[in-house]
């Protein structure tokens, strides 16, 4: 396996796992579980971020071309009806 297949499965898996966090965040009632899972989310997106910026420099991922005023506009009114 590749270097850039391993980066993109990282990041496929990391996606995923910050979904499942999120959903037992807001499941959670016990405020100390919660905290920590908060804690766990945000050190988790920090990674993701981290290898998302070398994925990046890399050439591995290019992200999405910036939508233009018009496109946004149009979305946001769409939204508003």
């Amino acid at each position: 396996m590749d270097e850039k297949t391993m980066v993109n499965d990282i990041l496929t898996g990391t996606k995923s796992e910050l979904t499942t966090y999120e959903g037992v965040i807001t499941e959670t009632d016990n405020m100390q579980l919660r905290s920590t899972m908060q804690q766990i989310r945000n050190n988790c997106e920090s990674f993701q971020y981290e290898l998302y910026k070398i994925a990046q420099n890399k050439g591995y991922y290019k992200p999405a071309e910036q939508a233009t005023q018009q496109e946004i506009t149009q979305v946001k009114n769409e939204l508003g009806q």
